[in-house]
């Protein structure tokens, strides 16, 4: 791989004359050119971001003042271009943020998010910049562009358009300052929801409590106690690897209510982590910001560039699957209830009984006991499973690389190559939780895929991030059923991102609509429980022996199992978050008020909490998913659809599917994803694969 010259403009080299030894500001002397994470500081972040921040505003002010005739490749390509600095610097310390951080590091991303969203502004509303740009879209059609650079100069316009460029001058005024708000408002619902995760804390101190609680979990529990200075106790906490096991299995049923309520009222509490004044002031300045460019409401603003398009398709499209989910949630409840008779005659079946007694009716139903299954799924077993699809379907190879510059000694390094042994690019795997670390599963770029002007192609570095159980003095990482699925599906937004072939890194890899992005993930994880790929990953940790096909059988025949439960709490949580997003104003919103009132509206059943709560549902608050939590259900479509495909072959890695479905990783959203699907399956996804899936049709 070439090394990457970066062009400087003057105000920047004055200021990198004085961060020298700043590693951030440093092309990395480390292997494949990723960032030497062990020699970053904090105080490197705050000078690194400025450098960076007036490199790119010196490269956008020499685009908007060449005195030369806007073309495609002195305007677009050069905007495109921009910011490589700042991308690497804003690929290190966000992805550390997330997945490592701290309050220094929280403090820092106060400071910075304000400077990166007046960038960013600065950028969208230069009017001169703007000019040019709109000179070359309106010139398009004349410039014998190919399909991948048509695509660059219309989502060029439009970024600049939906952002705000053709607004007056007062308007354009207020978005800046809305978008410096929207900025730190993130910030701090996210903040606030790590600190209430951490901050509670159960201690059971007699071990009778804990009746029915597999020996793996109580050793767990008692591992956290002890580091937390709590010898001889266990700790419990609303991380969903410390509580879900209760839910599952402890007879405890006050316990299981505490630790259900911990988790689902995180930042719902009148002290400093209360976010719903956060959420208020949010919804209010995005209605605002919606009412800025002609919409009423955000959700309309959102969609406009989605494969939805508006509020009313999503609006029909969660109706259409939320009445056969509902139906079947409801005959699950009944069952259940039978269930709770039995135990406890005269009880209402509550949210925190759900888990416990679908657990007992799995076993009863389909003799199926998920921890006789979690010592066939070991972590390192899992991922190598995850690789070897990868491997049959794409050739690709996955070596382990010892020595890498990492953020966390529990972070591991991955040399991705072709089947020629061509680079595709390193991934970083992350799967244990810490204090730092925001709760959940994602895929970040570090640095994304694109081709330069030399014609060099700059391969991606990727980071899978879960937060799966840590190994104790007596087992390794053993994953639940769930545990499985979230690492093969975040592997497939890896490899999203690792195959990308775009020249422009505005399209490269995830960056396509985002009811589109979860289809290679969600793709991915049709391959976790095939018995053919079970076979290849499924060993006991303790005699080697692979699952015995009587476990596959079990596992399969389960597969539709408890998915009225499952679905109905996303679709519940997809449509809390278009009620907000429809919002055409804030005014007296009382956020727990306004959950109920749309629970009740949709129809929810008490026996069931929706899955995000507002206060802590992160992916609408604060990672840019608002409008967009119905990607999930509209991307399942999608990939049942595609996994047809393979099925209807009679070969999971069918070799001329297999290419045709990589093709359409490969080329990110450098094309219309709906013009995409339609080459890769040759008609319109079909959802009868998802509802038969489901078990919700025959």
């Amino acid at each position: 791989m070439k090394t990457k010259v970066f062009l400087l403009g003057a105000i920047t080299m004055s200021l990198l004359a004085c961060n020298r030894t700043n590693p951030l500001l440093e092309q990395p002397q480390t292997p494949f050119g990723v960032p030497a994470f062990d020699q970053v500081k904090l105080e490197h972040y705050v000078p690194a971001f400025e450098a960076a921040i007036a490199e790119q505003k010196a490269e956008v002010e020499a685009i908007a003042n060449n005195e030369a005739e806007p073309t495609f490749e002195n305007t677009i390509v050069a905007l495109d271009r921009a910011g490589l600095l700042l991308d690497r610097v804003s690929g290190v310390f966000f992805n550390v943020l997330e997945a490592d951080g701290n309050d220094e590091m929280n403090a820092i991303a106060e400071q910075v998010s304000p400077m990166l969203s007046e960038l960013s502004d600065g950028i969208i509303l230069n009017d001169k910049l703007f000019q040019r740009v709109k000179f070359v879209y309106e010139q398009r059609e004349q410039l014998g562009l190919n399909a991948e650079q048509m695509r660059l100069v219309t989502e060029t316009y439009k970024a600049f358009a939906d952002n705000g460029a053709n607004l007056p001058e007062d308007k354009k005024e207020r978005l800046k300052e809305i978008n410096q708000e929207l900025a730190l408002l993130s910030l701090k619902f996210g903040n606030n929801v790590v600190a209430e995760t951490n901050a509670c804390q159960r201690f059971i101190t007699d071990e009778a409590e804990l009746a029915g609680l597999p020996e793996s979990a109580k050793a767990a529990a008692a591992e956290e106690a002890e580091a937390a200075g709590h010898p001889g106790e266990w700790l419990f906490t609303p991380k969903r690897t410390s509580f879900t096991p209760v839910l599952q299995y402890c007879e405890n049923r006050e316990l299981r209510k505490q630790l259900l309520m911990d988790y689902t009222t995180r930042a719902n509490h009148d002290n400093e982590n209360d976010n719903k004044a956060v959420i208020v002031r949010e919804m209010e300045l995005r209605i605002e910001k919606a009412k800025l460019f002609g919409y009423d409401n955000p959700a309309d603003y959102i969609l406009a560039d989605c494969m939805a398009k508006n509020h009313q398709t999503v609006d029909a499209f969660l109706a259409s699957v939320w009445a056969p989910s509902l139906a079947a949630a409801k005959r699950e409840a009944a069952a259940l209830q039978e269930l709770l008779e039995a135990d406890k005659p005269g009880e209402k079946l509550q949210p925190w009984d759900w888990w416990f007694y679908a657990e007992k009716l799995r076993k009863a139903k389909y003799a199926l006991d998920e921890e006789e299954i979690k010592p066939y799924f070991e972590l390192n077993n899992v991922r190598k499973g995850a690789f070897g699809v990868a491997t049959k379907l794409y050739g690709l190879q996955f070596e382990p690389i010892q020595d890498m510059p990492v953020y966390n000694p529990e972070v591991e390094v991955f040399k991705v190559t072709d089947a020629d042994g061509e680079l595709v690019g390193i991934l970083y795997t992350d799967y244990f939780p810490r204090a730092g670390k925001r709760p959940g599963a994602w895929m970040n770029n570090i640095l994304s895929q694109y081709i330069d002007a030399d014609g060099v192609d700059h391969r991606p570095v990727i980071i899978n991030v879960g937060n799966f159980n840590k190994p104790t003095a007596g087992n390794p990482s053993l994953l639940s059923m769930d545990d499985v699925e979230t690492l093969f599906h975040e592997f497939g937004h890896a490899l999203h991102g690792l195959l990308s072939k775009a020249h422009y890194k505005s399209l490269s890899g995830t960056n396509t609509p985002r009811d589109f992005v979860e289809l290679p993930s969600q793709f991915m994880e049709n391959y976790a429980y095939e018995p053919e790929v079970l076979k290849t990953y499924a060993f006991h940790y303790q005699t080697g022996e692979v699952i015995p096909d009587e476990l596959i059988e079990k596992i399969n025949n389960a597969g539709a199992f408890n998915q009225g439960f499952v679905t109905t709490e996303l679709l519940s949580a997809s449509i809390l978050d278009m009620d907000f997003h429809e919002l055409t104003s804030a005014e007296g919103l009382d956020v727990n008020a306004f959950e109920k009132q749309s629970l009740e509206k949709m129809g929810m059943i008490d026996e069931i909490i929706v899955r995000y709560r507002p206060t802590f549902y992160n992916h609408i608050f604060t990672t840019g998913y608002e409008a967009g939590y119905y990607s999930y259900t509209w991307a399942a479509v999608l990939d049942a659809d595609a996994f047809a495909a393979f099925k209807e072959t009679g070969n999971l890695f069918d070799e001329e599917t297999a290419k045709r479905f990589r093709h359409l990783l490969e080329q990110g959203g450098t094309r219309d994803a709906q013009e995409l699907y339609l080459e890769f399956r040759g008609k319109e996804a079909d959802p009868q694969h998802l509802l038969r899936r489901k078990g919700f049709i025959e």
